[in-house]
Order: C-alpha cells, then structure tokens, then sequence
C-alpha cells in the first residue's frame, strides 16, 4: 500500500467518482499512477492527473522516462505478436509501483529509477517502418519516450500554426479544453507508407479521439494496424467494442497496451455537482515570494527541431549535456537545498525532460523537478488527497489555431513547498519580448519563486523543399529526389584552362563553377552505345549484388542517398533491383559531396529530419584512391558534432578497383557506361555547385538542369538497359553477395597506395592531380586538362572510349604493365593554352 493518502480520494468523495483496476488486464494499479482534480471544463467535470507525465505535477525526470520506456517495451512486444507483458516488463512494472508508493526511501529513489532505466534500455528494439504518432499536448513528450523506445519514426500532433505549415490530416478530441489537433509532416510520404501505426496518449477514457484519428489516418493512407499506448485504459466494454467494430469496417488490425487498465464509474448529475463544490470551495492561490525573483534569459545556443514536423530522432546525448551544463553555469549555487523545477511548454516536453534528467545527473545532492504548462483550466486546492494543488496562469506567447489565451502552470507553489528556481524551456525559436513584461509567464513565475531561468534555444532553420522531375532533371519523380537547388540561371561555366587555373590555385574550388557541357559526337555516342552492349549484363550483375549487400546491411530497409552525380544513376538502379526483385519501395535520394569541404550539411538536416539516421546508406558509382570514402566519413563526424546526429559511414559503390569500400559491386575495374558521359546519362543535371553568390547557408548545394540537351538524352534508355538483364542475373547476383557477405572485406586503399606510387614516378605530388580509374579518367579527358594517360596493355577493349578521347585531344597515352587500374589519368600541372573537349557546346551552356 502507498505510504501517502490517494491524491484522488477527495473527488472521489465529493463527486461519487469511483476507480478500480483490472489486475489481469495492466502491469499497475490504476491508482498508482493517477490522482483526481476538478476541471474547469462544461464538457467534463474531472481530469485524471497523471503521477508520471511530467505534465501537471512535478515529477521525478527518472520516473517519468522510466514509465515512458515501459510502455516502449510493452509496445514492442505487442508489435512482436507477445500475448501479454514478458517478464521482464513484470519485473520492471514491480520496481516502478515500489517508486511510486513510497516503498523506496528518498535517498535510494534516483538509485531505483536509474536501475529500472538500465533494465529498460536493455530491452529497445528497432523498427524504422513504423509510424509514432503522438497527441498534443498532454502525451508529445510521452510518444517520444515510446518512438525511441521501440526505434520508429516520430510525429506528433499540434495546435499551433507555424507560417506555410499545411495540414496532412486533422482530428477532434471532443472532450479536450482545446479540441482540434492536427498533423504537420514537412514529408507527407513518411505517412503515406503502408506500415504499422502506433498512436500514443497519457489516458483512454472513451477511446473517441482515437477512432477519429484511425478513421481520418485511413482515409488518406491505409495502414496495416493500428496500436494504441496509453499509460491508463479506462474504456468501458461498449467503448471496447467500438474499437472492434472500426477494425472490422476498415479491414485493419486495432489492439491497445496500456500500464494500468480499469473502469471509472461517475456519479449521477456529476457535472452539477461539481459546479456546486466548485463554488463552495476557497481557491488556493500561488504563495507569493517575500520579494519577485530575479529572471535570466539564457541563450543555450543548440538548434532543436520541433517533432511536430516529424523527427528522425532525439537530439543527441552530447547536444542536451551542452545544454545541461549551460543551466548549471547559471543555477543558484548557494541554495543547494533548494529544489529545481524545469518547466516544459505545452507541446514542448522531450527535451525539456532530457534536459530535466542531465540536471539530476549533474545535481546529486539536490532535487530537480520535472513538469511543463499547460492549457488546462484546473481547480486547486491544497490537500494531501487531492492532485492539483496550486495553480498560476499567465497569457499565452505561441501561435495556435485558436489564437492567444490564458496559460497555466500547476503545483508550481503549494503553501510551504515552494520551488527555489524553475527553469522555464519555451518553444525553440521563442524569443524574449514575448515571454517579459506585465501578465507573462516569467513575470508569474518569478513571483512564486527565488530565481527564473528561461532558456532561449533556437529553433532549426526550416529546411528547403527537394527538386523532382519532369520540373528538375529528366528521371521520373519515383526514381530519385534531388537535394539540390536549382540554379538554372546562374552564369558558371568556364572553359577546361581557366577553372584548372583556379583549382590549382588558391583563387577558387572546383565546385565554384561548372565545366561546359557538351552534346557528344555521333562517334562519340556510337562508342557509347557500343560501351552500352558490351557491359549491360555485367553492371546489372554488379547492381544486384551490391543491392543485395545494401538490404542485408540495412535489415531490408535501406534510405539510398547517391553522391551527385555518378552516384545517381546508380542508386536508381539499386532502387530498381530492390523493387523487381524484392518488392520493396526504398527512398531514394541524391546529395552532393564536395572534396574539401565534404557532404551538404544542409541536406544531412533534410534526411536527419526525415528519416531514421541508421538507415541511410550513401551510394556512389566507383572508387580510385578512396577520397571520396575518407571525404564522406570526416564530414559524418563533423555532423554528429555540430548537429548531435550519427550516420553510418559506409559508401555502397558498383565498383570498388581502389579497394576502399566495404560494400561492392565488383573490385574489377571495367568501363561502367554511364562513365563516358556527363549530364545526359545523368538525368540531365550538372556537377554539384558551392557557391556562396548562389547558396545561401541553409540552401542545398546547387545544380543545373540542361532541357537543352533532352534530344541527347540517354538516362533512361541507360537504366532501362541495364535494369531489362535482372531476371537473368538474379540468381548469380545473389551467390555473388553471400560470398561477399561471408569474407572480410576490409578495405586494404590499394587504389590510393598505387596512387602515391605514381606520384612519386611521374613527379606529382599533389594527388588530386592523379585520377584512377575508368571513371575517373574519363572525367579527366572531358572536364580538366588532361596531361597523360597510363593504360595497362591488357585493358584497351575496355577503354576504347579513353582512346578515343585522348587521341581527339592529342594527349600522349602510356602502356604501363601491371598496372593495378585499367588505365589512369594525370591532369597537367603546369599547363598553358586551352584543350576542347569532345562534341560541340550546348548553346544555352555556354
């Protein structure tokens, strides 16, 4: 039994509100983890007050997360088809009712929680497909304990009106103070996918707000099932039914979990009789302190994206301690006695509660509170069973659909207990103006407490939408989403002479500009398609056994993310090959990486927004000395630093011949058709751009579309080529990704060993001037100034291409026996005059 009177015993009394628990059906008795209160509400007369949501009562931060992570768990079993709790969950559910009751004295409380957390995190699971919806605003900060528990996509849903925001659905919770909700992905198709839904909420009572959410979510998009977690259940059997019933209409499975499940019985005429108490009852006021307390504004300095637009993920552990010890820099340090309050906003929960905990980890020896504000209008009244208090209100500061109103904070003050700082955490991007001056919530707060701390964080900048064709490039829309911007009208081509002046200079990156496009010679096209004959079958093997690679690492879900441009036509195809083969829809997505300067930060956002980090696999067409590959993993550790999110490092290419991969096609280094073109095997696009006269610090990284050169467009004739042998490849190609799965293929950078070699023979010693491989020659003789080219013997049907090229623009070709790559380029290191690459100049280029 707990050791403190029941917090609703007074409503109980008073209004005839009877609680009981099904002890077969819930891990906890309901009474555990609610207490009663009055509302101030016509549509309802009581309100369950939750002990462990952080939401109207100061809570424990360890406690509110552990019952959040339960409820994870208790989700990811039901998801894996469990018929009731395992024991593990059992075990962790007796440690929590322990904590809850008063069983554990308060010097071994943080000790408890910090057990059951480690117990919890033991039992995480993985499922990126999954959908997380959360309910504004009482359970936002819950349904991301659950999402993270369970390792799932997460959204919740919202009141507010952020400017251009549009609305992907919308529902009624008719019983709320404030009723609608609705839903603002700045990705509608993460919702649109045909996976498991899980729809999180502090309590079920009459299940209504449910059944319209699941009606409207789908009617837009269907969705296997449905499961619904809420910490109390309290349907009646009619209520119950219902959920089967819109199951049944919509062929969809509909099944609940919940900590504690029980039935609620109200007294005749409640609502009257609650009118009638509420006005014979003396409202207790918020204590005042002798003197207001002082008010900082503290600016923590770390982007936070709002999960009400859809999250990848939580901000990263390194991310909340920064702004844990900022707070502390600025806590009161004589008054150590004193407790700590860290005061949410509403639909602000997850990282306030983040932040709450790092506080307590950094306070052993002091008391740090959770809870947030909120829009409930609640009775208060200071008694040992009753939940609510004391209460302070104040004008709201957020933009809403149903416009400004009075705001509210509960159990901030009770007579004799008073907080000695509250630390306010107001909606990123909220500034000081709004929340100072007569009536504002930290002119109130100061009032009930010794000092105000409002952490001022700002908000993520609102990222750029992706280009798409037929608007952008000459893909269809499914195959590839570009982030990229588009600068159609920026003059930046050059001739070959003059942007190898500049990258050899210190006047300029290489990026910086764009080499003038061509329309190939007819020759020159011949050779192509003759390239095209001759490999098609041995690229598509190529695709499909790095494909099969790609799904094994990725458990079957994989985000491809192609590095602009000779990734692109590549990850299509992996697409293809995912989709004829296996069925499976996989994004698909292009990105541009820059040497020097490394991936585009601005879409990393993009796709840490939209998609769970791990998932992502970067893709590339070939390797030559791995620049590319140590490129890609210095700028994922600059990102994990600046933004708090990891992705994976490994680079998926075709072709692997400077063995610098770890995920492959083939290690053969043999001429990949799409290598003897530019932009018209390419969708059509140009080379990536970093210019800041054009991009601007939260743009993506820009791009050309050149609808001039559609009459030589072969991009989808390439992919249709390649992608008409997977039938017949299928079979070898997937024996080829076992064998390769089953060895160790650790990368050995013989492609840049080889490089360096050649560097010392030839006298270049810079190796960005040495340029292995096919594909890399290749570019050599089309975009740079090319000075020799190395060819082994062997290789020459392979390179007739690079033949050809080299001879139309008299650069002097040399046979090297055993040379590790098929051939290598050397770009002049010194160099005068101009070389023109084959074909004539698009006009609209020029």
């Amino acid at each position: 039994m707990s050791q403190h009177p029941w917090t609703g015993g007074f409503v109980r009394d008073a209004l005839g509100v009877g609680i009981t628990t099904d002890h077969s059906a819930g891990l906890l008795p309901v009474e555990d983890l609610v207490g009663l209160a009055l509302r101030r509400n016509p549509k309802r007369a009581h309100l369950l007050v939750s002990r462990v949501l952080g939401k109207h009562v100061p809570s424990e931060p360890g406690l509110v997360m552990a019952a959040g992570e339960l409820l994870g768990v208790l989700v990811s079993e039901a998801l894996a088809d469990s018929p009731e709790p395992l024991p593990a969950s059992r075990t962790i559910a007796a440690g929590l009712a322990a904590v809850l009751r008063g069983e554990t004295h308060d010097d071994g409380r943080r000790a408890a929680l910090q057990s059951l957390r480690r117990q919890l995190a033991g039992l995480k699971s993985r499922n990126p497909q999954i959908i997380t919806i959360g309910y504004a605003e009482t359970a936002t900060g819950l349904g991301r304990l659950v999402a993270d528990t369970i390792g799932s996509y997460y959204i919740h849903s919202s009141r507010h009106a952020p400017a251009g925001a549009s609305a992907y659905g919308s529902f009624e919770e008719s019983h709320s103070h404030a009723t609608s909700h609705r839903l603002l992905p700045t990705d509608p198709r993460r919702l649109n996918a045909p996976e498991p839904v899980v729809l999180v909420d502090d309590e079920l009572s009459t299940g209504a707000t449910i059944v319209n959410t699941i009606t409207e979510l789908h009617a837009l998009a269907p969705h296997p099932s449905y499961t619904v977690a809420t910490l109390v259940d309290l349907r009646t059997p009619g209520d119950r039914a219902r959920f089967d019933e819109l199951a049944e209409r919509l062929g969809t499975r509909i099944r609940v979990v919940a900590l504690a499940t029980g039935q609620i019985t109200l007294g005749t005429d409640i609502l009257q009789r609650a009118d009638e108490v509420v006005a014979s009852l003396s409202q207790t006021p918020a204590t005042p302190g002798e003197a207001p307390g002082t008010v900082t504004f503290l600016n923590a300095g770390a982007a936070v994206r709002s999960d009400r637009f859809g999250n990848g993920g939580s901000p990263s552990a390194a991310m909340l301690a920064d702004i844990g010890e900022s707070i502390q820099q600025v806590l009161p340090q004589g008054a150590i006695d004193e407790p700590v309050l860290v005061l949410g906003s509403e639909e602000f929960i997850h990282v306030p509660l983040a932040v709450a905990a790092e506080l307590d980890r950094l306070n052993p020896d002091r008391v740090v509170r959770f809870s947030t504000t909120t829009r409930s209008p609640i009775v208060a009244l200071d008694r040992p069973d009753y939940a609510i208090t004391s209460s302070v209100q104040f004008a709201s500061h957020d933009t809403t659909v149903d416009g400004p109103g009075v705001r509210f904070a509960h159990n901030v003050s009770p007579a004799g207990r008073r907080f000695g700082t509250i630390v306010l955490m107001p909606e990123p991007g909220t500034t000081a103006d709004v929340l100072a001056g007569p009536g504002s919530v930290s002119e109130v707060l100061s009032a009930v407490c010794r000092a105000v701390v409002v952490v001022l964080l700002p908000a993520s900048p609102v990222l750029p939408a992706p280009l798409a064709g037929p608007a952008f490039g000459s893909y269809a829309p499914d195959d590839v989403t570009w982030l990229l911007k588009d600068i159609g009208d920026a003059a930046l081509e050059a001739p070959a002479a003059d942007r190898e002046a500049a990258m050899q200079s210190v006047r300029g990156s290489y990026a910086e500009s764009l080499p003038i496009e061509y329309s190939p010679s007819q020759e020159y096209q011949q050779l192509y398609r003759d390239a095209l004959d001759r490999s098609a079958a041995r690229v598509a093997q190529a695709v499909g056994t790095v494909t099969e690679m790609a799904l094994a690492a990725r458990g079957n879900r994989p985000v491809l993310v192609s590095l602009a441009r000779a990734g692109t036509p590549v990850g299509i195809l992996m697409r293809r090959w995912a989709q004829q083969i296996h069925g499976f829809d996989l994004p698909h997505y292009t990105m541009s990486i820059v040497r020097g300067v490394g991936l585009d930060q601005t879409a990393l956002r993009y796709l840490a927004a939209h998609h769970d980090p791990e998932q992502i696999l970067f893709v590339d067409g070939w390797t030559g000395k791995g620049a590319i590959t140590r490129e890609l993993s210095a700028a994922v550790d600059r990102f994990a630093e600046t933004d708090g999110v990891a992705f994976p490092k490994d680079l998926a290419v075709l072709a692997d011949p400077g063995h610098c991969a770890d995920m492959y096609g083939t290690r053969e280094d043999y001429l990949i058709p799409s290598a003897c073109l530019n932009s018209t095997v390419s969708g059509l696009v140009s080379r990536t751009v970093l210019n800041a006269e054009f991009i601007g610090p939260d743009d993506f990284h820009g791009a050309k579309f050149y609808d001039q050169l559609r009459g030589d467009d072969v991009s989808r004739d390439f992919l249709a080529a390649v992608s008409a042998h997977f039938p017949a490849v299928e079979a070898s190609a997937r024996a080829a990704a076992g064998a390769l799965l089953a060895e160790d293929r650790t990368p050995t950078w013989a492609g840049r060993l080889a490089v360096e070699g050649l560097g010392r023979e030839h006298g270049i010693f810079d190796l960005n001037l040495i340029k292995p491989g096919v594909g890399e020659t290749t570019r050599v003789l089309l975009r740079r100034v090319p000075w020799k080219v190395l060819v082994r013997p062997d290789a020459a049907p392979e390179i007739a291409h690079i033949l050809l090229l080299a001879q139309q623009r008299g650069v002097p070709v040399l046979e090297v026996p055993d040379l590790p790559f098929s051939c290598v380029g050397l770009i002049e290191p010194t160099f005068s005059g101009v070389s023109d690459a084959d074909g004539v100049p698009a006009a609209a280029a020029l």
